[in-house]
């Protein structure tokens, strides 16, 4: 009777010559997501266009709309709500699809709400009620402020070359790849600085991934106080709640593995759903970014698999939220301990509708702000005399992860490293990367920082490492001095 039953499972399981036991699937059970991700999209980054970059709707629509499939504002403008009082806007429901807003709050930027909220719940939404640091930048000397006198460049700068390098990064072949600013700091200066018509040193933009090492700095401040630990497991419970939780696979993961993009859980963001679910749904539909941080499986032993994910920069900083012990401290912490300290007077740090920063991504800035981020990190995380972060975090951010290195060794504590097998820039070189071209590259070798920002309409097709190796034609290394 067994064997009989052994034999009838075989026939019934046996599938013709040609056809797959793991089916193809022709159909997009995300798209209603997708469409309501388009529309939280639209509504972000247009009401951060507006009110935090003070760009007109013109310039928005024309660049950082431009690779959103099908906006609303080409096919259905009527659909579209600015309300410059409030310093919100909805993009409009159609075929089912809710309308979704995002809102404008003090020192954060633009929120966005859940698909069931209206303007009337605008004022529930948090907001950071912090003075601006004394003084006016305009008359405080780079890099604490704005002032920045002209002069002649150093002797070991050859104007004609530096002039070429920025030729390059502007004038692209590629309609994909805009540049809009770019600064060149060298021996503590700006050497070189440049922006496309519309933009200039006081224009805000998104820096995508480049908030990653954003995040890595401030964690880093927290464990340089000791109130976090690199190897300590990430200090939270897990969803869905397990009957023992002490059981749970996923409280191995440590803040390392998440620094290092190596957590082991199941991705989301790199598996074609990123604009889908996962962290898409709390940048643009309003859902909790812990929650959903929280609520993955583990599929890989922690440590073992470079899996760049949204969610690892998520979980470090529910973290450090929770190291730093409540609320307001928490939103505090990043202007009291990092920006108003190295002059980041125009940074705003993004968080969803519950207060979670989404250091991931959800940050606007300009370059000479993040200028000064990368010139902290070429002085070994000291400034005007005082060290804010330790030289252990600074080694620890640009010291390959384990898990990259059958892959080129190319990514560190959230940070870019230059891959093995490239010659053309120092192998010390390392860099801040966030999507449609962003980046910061700090060159220890030479004392420079290199700040590229783009609108462009590709992912990560804007060679940073090339754009080093053009900078660096232009200086030669003085030893003397």
């Amino acid at each position: 009777m067994r064997n009989a039953l052994l034999l009838l499972a075989a026939a019934v399981i046996q599938l013709p010559a040609g056809v797959h036991a793991q089916q193809e699937e022709s159909y997009d059970y995300w798209s209603f997501n997708r469409q309501m991700v388009r529309r939280g999209q639209e509504a972000v980054m247009t009401c951060n266009g507006l009110f935090a970059s003070n760009r007109t709707y013109d310039q928005v629509k024309a660049q950082e709309l431009a690779f959103i499939p099908e906006p609303v504002y080409r096919s259905s403008p009527g659909d579209i709500v600015i309300d410059r009082g409030r310093r919100a806007v909805a993009i409009g429901s159609d075929h089912g699809v809710p309308t979704i807003r995002a809102a404008f709050r003090e020192g954060l930027g633009c929120v966005v709400l859940a698909p069931d909220q209206t303007f009337d719940d605008i004022d529930a939404l948090p907001r950071l009620d912090l003075p601006a640091p004394p003084g006016d930048p305009a008359a405080i000397a780079w890099p604490d402020g704005d002032l920045v006198e002209d002069g002649d460049l150093p002797p070991n700068v050859d104007g004609a070359a530096l002039a070429a390098a920025s030729d390059w990064a502007f004038e692209r072949e590629s309609p994909e790849q805009v540049t809009i600013g770019l600064v060149v700091v060298h021996k503590g200066q700006i050497i070189h600085e440049r922006y496309a018509p519309g933009v200039d040193a006081t224009t805000k933009t998104r820096t995508w991934s480049v908030a990653k090492s954003i995040a890595s700095t401030l964690i880093g401040m927290n464990v340089d106080a000791g109130r976090m630990a690199l190897d300590d497991p990430l200090p939270f419970d897990w969803l869905p709640e397990a009957r023992a939780p002490e059981k749970d696979p996923r409280s191995a993961i440590t803040l390392r593995h998440a620094l290092n993009m190596s957590s082991g859980l199941y991705p989301i963001d790199n598996g074609g759903l990123e604009y889908a679910t996962g962290s898409g749904l709390s940048y643009w539909a309003g859902t909790s970014s812990v929650t959903g941080a929280r609520n993955k499986a583990l599929i890989r032993e922690p440590g073992a698999h470079f899996d760049y994910e949204n969610y690892d920069t998520l979980l470090a900083i529910y973290a450090m939220k929770l190291a730093l012990g409540d609320e307001q401290t928490y939103l505090e912490f990043p202007r009291k301990a990092l920006l108003d300290r190295i002059g980041m007077r125009s940074t705003l740090l993004g968080v969803d509708r519950f207060g979670d920063y989404i250091l991931s991504s959800q940050v606007y800035t300009t370059a000479r702000d993040l200028a000064r981020l990368g010139l902290l990190y070429l002085r070994d995380g000291v400034w005007d005399g005082e060290r804010l972060l330790s030289r252990e975090w600074v080694d620890f951010v640009r010291t390959p992860a384990p898990s990259t290195a059958e892959t080129g060794n190319q990514y560190g504590g959230h940070f870019w490293l230059v891959p093995e097998g490239r010659s053309d820039v120092p192998a010390s070189a390392y860099s801040m990367s966030g999507n449609r071209g962003q980046s910061v590259t700090i060159l220890p070798t030479h004392d420079l920082v290199i700040v590229r920002r783009g609108l462009d309409y590709g992912r990560q097709g804007f060679d940073r490492w090339g754009l080093a190796r053009e900078v660096l034609k232009a200086v030669t290394i003085d030893w003397e001095h």
